[in-house]
C-alpha cells in the first residue's frame, strides 16, 4: 500500500522539523514547507492526500491556504493554531478545514486525528440497506427529503435534481441526519460518529460545518433544537 502523502505548512523551523520527522517515523510521507504560498504551489504539483496548515503563515495565511485547497479539491484539511482562540478555530472551519489541533500539541494527538480523518475520508457512508429513510420503490439506497435526495450508495446528493457537491466530512453529516430524520443528535454524538472522537471534542466543530452543510442544502432543512442538538428535517 502505498504511504500516505502528508503536506505540512508550517513557518517554524523547529516545529516543521520535529513534526515532519514525527510523522515519518509513523509511517507517512510528508512535504514540508515554511510559507502559504509554496505550500499552495505544492499543494497543486503533489496532490498530497491530506494538508496540515498552520494559521499563521507569512505570504498566505493557513485560512486563504485552506479556501484554495478547498476550491480545488476536497482534500482533508486539518489547521494548526497557535491558540485555541474561537476566531482562529471558526475561520479556519468556514474556510473548509475539516478538523484542528492546537499548538502546541502532543505528537500522539495529532497522529490520532490525522488517522480519524483520513478514515472518515476513505469510507464517507456508514448507512446500511433498510435503513431508515424514504427509500424508492425499488428498495435502493436513495433517500428523499423533500427536494433533497440522498443516494447512500453512490454517495451523491441532489437539490432540486441538481447535484450538491459536499466534502467527504459534510457527507458523513448529513448521512448520520438521513439515517435518522426527525431524530435529535447531539453534538456529542455527532463528534463520535461523524469525527471519530471517542474522547471528547470541541463542539465547535459540529457547529460550523452544520452551518456550512445548512449552506448547500437549505437553511431550513436542519433544525437547531436549543440545548439538545440538531435534527434533520423529514
Amino acid at each position: 500500500m502505498a504511504e500516505t502523502h502528508v503536506l505540512f505548512v508550517e513557518d517554524d523551523d523547529v516545529i516543521r522539523e520535529a513534526t515532519q520527522l514525527a510523522l515519518e517515523r509513523d509511517g507517512f510521507r510528508v512535504t514540508a514547507m515554511p510559507d502559504g504560498l509554496s505550500g499552495l504551489d505544492a499543494f497543486r504539483a503533489q496532490r498530497p492526500d491530506i494538508a496540515l496548515l498552520d494559521v499563521m503563515l507569512p505570504g498566505m495565511d493557513g485560512v486563504s491556504l485552506c479556501r484554495r485547497i478547498r476550491d480545488e479539491s476536497t482534500v482533508p484539511v486539518i489547521m494548526l493554531s497557535a491558540r485555541a482562540d474561537s476566531i482562529d478555530v471558526v475561520l479556519g472551519l468556514e474556510a473548509g478545514a475539516d478538523d484542528y489541533v492546537t499548538k502546541p500539541f502532543d505528537g500522539s494527538v495529532l497522529m490520532a486525528r490525522i488517522r480519524a480523518v483520513l478514515r472518515r475520508f476513505g469510507h464517507a457512508g456508514g448507512l446500511g440497506a433498510g435503513e431508515r429513510g424514504d427509500e424508492t420503490a425499488d428498495g435502493g439506497g436513495l433517500l428523499a427529503f423533500g427536494d433533497l435526495e440522498v443516494d447512500t450508495e453512490g454517495m451523491e446528493v441532489r437539490k432540486g435534481g441538481a447535484p450538491v457537491a459536499l466534502t467527504p466530512t459534510e457527507m458523513r453529516l448529513l448521512l448520520e441526519f438521513s439515517s435518522a430524520p426527525g431524530t435529535v443528535l447531539s453534538r456529542d454524538k455527532l463528534l463520535e460518529r461523524v469525527w471519530d472522537y471517542g474522547w471528547g471534542g470541541d463542539t465547535r466543530v459540529v457547529d460550523v460545518h452544520v452551518q456550512r452543510l445548512r449552506a448547500k442544502i437549505g437553511q431550513d432543512r436542519i433544525e437547531t433544537v436549543r440545548g439538545f442538538g440538531y435534527k434533520l428535517k423529514s
